[in-house]
């Protein structure tokens, strides 16, 4: 957003979801400065004694750094004059979101907590909680790389301005009704440009570095010691030994411990038995994939096949595909066949401009695997 379109929310109540980091806190920055009565939100979420291991300090999500991140984000609120309310909600995280990722990684699934998150706890329990607390706000804003656009009457995600930083993929799952209340600043500007903008404003987050994970040091922290198994190839045949299936994902190369010969990547992960199965890089592609808990924010969309660009994770190049729901279940062909379709990822299906049309989470790829067209 432009100052032009940001001044619209002059004298409206918009509380902003804050973090530490320099794009939420840029973007009360900018709403500030638009004329807007803001204040601050932060989700508490991490507690003492809720995983066995304590995960390293560092930038991340998750782990005891939060304090740290709290105690900036209030400094931020006082210097600017503006409300701040901390949301304790690690209860509802340990739940909602530690026991998911957990469960679908020992289920042999590649978990997305990002995804769950967004849609149930920042721009959920978050919202809800503050507001119970006697926090009286219109809208809600946030520092993610993505844009809301009124489109034939329906208000849609679109893609970030800076595609290499969009997060659309994350916040796929946040419906109309929700977006109607959510103001991203900074959709319309590069990652690049938000620094320029935070040193201008003299925000002392501007040279802080990006989370890179959502747990600190890694999600390791978050399990206890793993049952060890068999590395297999396709037929069954032993190759090595793993040290927990929760360790490993679809398309994994690094850290199998099977070096030599042919490169071998993670294939398929055989939770029943306890095996990390692996072949060679031509059986990671597949020519589709089905899907559960499919959902499409236009709902003219239903009942007949249609084409869309699908991301099946959030680094993935978008491959066009002919896309068909039958009730919450989605069915994908791509016209190209894609590497490494993980069950438990998020597909998200997007238009030729960018709007994001719905998702899906991956159950299975489908067809013969082979090599790329």
């Amino acid at each position: 957003m432009n100052s032009n379109e940001l001044s619209r929310f002059s004298g409206k109540s918009v509380a902003i979801g804050l973090s530490g980091g320099v794009d939420s806190s840029l973007a009360l920055a900018l709403l500030h400065e638009a004329g807007a009565r803001v204040s601050g939100l932060t989700m508490k979420i991490w507690r003492a004694g809720a995983v066995s291991v304590i995960p390293e300090a560092g930038d991340a999500c998750y782990g005891p750094g939060e304090e740290e991140d709290i105690e900036a984000c209030a400094q931020l609120c006082r210097s600017l004059g503006v409300p701040y309310q901390v949301v304790d909600l690690s209860e509802e995280y340990e739940k909602r979101i530690l026991s998911y990722f957990k469960d679908e990684y020992r289920a042999g699934r590649t978990p997305n907590p990002c995804v769950r998150c967004n849609r149930d706890m920042k721009f959920g329990f978050m919202l809800e909680k503050a507001r119970a607390a006697g926090a009286d706000f219109e809208y809600f804003g946030t520092g993610h790389y993505a844009r809301i656009m009124d489109r034939q009457g329906i208000t849609m995600l679109r893609k970030a301005v800076d595609e290499p930083k969009d997060q659309t993929y994350f916040l796929y799952r946040l419906p109309p009704a929700v977006l109607q209340k959510v103001i991203f600043p900074l959709g319309g500007i590069t990652k690049v440009e938000a620094r320029e903008l935070a040193r201008r404003y003299g925000l002392t987050m501007a040279e802080k570095p990006e989370s890179q994970d959502f747990v600190s040091g890694g999600y390791s922290a978050l399990f206890d010691s793993e049952e060890p198994g068999d590395i297999v190839d396709e037929t069954g045949k032993v190759l090595g030994r793993h040290n927990g299936i929760v360790h490993y994902t679809i398309g994994q190369r690094r850290g199998l411990g099977i070096g030599g010969g042919t490169p071998l990547y993670v294939a398929g992960l055989d939770a029943p038995r306890n095996r990390v199965i692996v072949s060679d890089d031509t059986s990671l592609f597949a020519t589709g994939l089905e899907g559960s808990d499919a959902l499409l924010h236009d709902p003219r969309m239903t009942g007949s096949p249609f084409r869309a660009q699908v991301r099946i994770r959030q680094n993935h190049r978008p491959a066009a595909a002919t896309i068909t729901i039958n009730g919450n279940q989605a069915m994908l062909a791509f016209d190209q066949s894609q590497r490494a379709v993980a069950p438990g990822q998020s597909a998200v299906f997007y238009d030729d401009e960018g709007f994001v049309l719905g998702g899906c989470i991956i159950d299975r790829g489908t067809g013969l695997p082979g090599k790329p067209d």
